[in-house]
């Protein structure tokens, strides 16, 4: 299996699958984006991914699904038959059922716009600045059983001023994302990684 192959799942506008593909395109990302799969027929991400030329996107109702794992179930097939190693969950709203994420163990991709493990769930900007911490920023990790719980592979810092609001602070993590996001995924093709107890410990080459 081509290692640089991915599956990008968003559900929204797909900024983040926007500069995946950008980065891919200018050489700086090793990653080949086989397939996008949104969970909303309206969701601008298929749209750019049909614009930037991805070989198959793909709208799958969860509506013709009885359930989260039977729906979870077509994705996987999907991502298989288009011989993708890596799955990178780029705004994608849905939480993925314990069978999914054990099919593709060690293989989930995902980013959240906190300083994980603190800030977990939906609001991440928004439950920090609440908070009152002075620091925030954006997270890359391993998807497991556990919501925002998986291994970190990589973060980045951005401080919290004192005039922010949610949107500003959201704003200014989502710029730090579409660096940290494209370059993560290039080290895990160019230099893999390893695990050591929650540790995600980066091969040297």
């Amino acid at each position: 299996m081509n290692h640089g192959a991915i599956a990008i799942m968003a559900s929204g506008r797909g900024s983040n699958l926007k500069v995946i593909l950008a980065a891919a395109k200018a050489g700086s990302c090793p990653v080949d984006t086989r397939l996008v799969i949104s969970d909303k027929a309206t969701a601008a991400a298929l749209q750019t991914a049909r614009d930037e030329g991805v070989a198959q996107v793909l709208h799958i109702n969860p509506k013709d699904y009885a359930d989260r794992a039977s729906f979870d179930a077509a994705c996987g097939d999907a991502i298989e038959q288009a011989g993708c190693h890596w799955i990178v969950l780029a705004g994608y709203m849905r939480i993925l059922s314990a069978e999914f994420v054990q099919r593709f163990a060690g293989r989930i991709i995902n980013i959240h716009p906190a300083l994980l493990p603190a800030f977990p769930g939906a609001d991440g900007a928004g439950d920090a600045l609440n908070y009152g911490v002075k620091v925030s920023g954006c997270t890359v990790h391993l998807v497991d059983e556990v919501l925002d719980g998986g291994p970190i592979l990589a973060q980045a810092v951005v401080p919290v001023l004192d005039d922010d609001t949610r949107d500003s602070l959201h704003a200014r993590i989502q710029s730090a994302e579409h660096t940290l996001y494209p370059e993560t995924l290039r080290r895990m093709v160019e230099d893999g990684f390893h695990i050591e107890g929650r540790r995600v410990i980066w091969n040297q080459v």
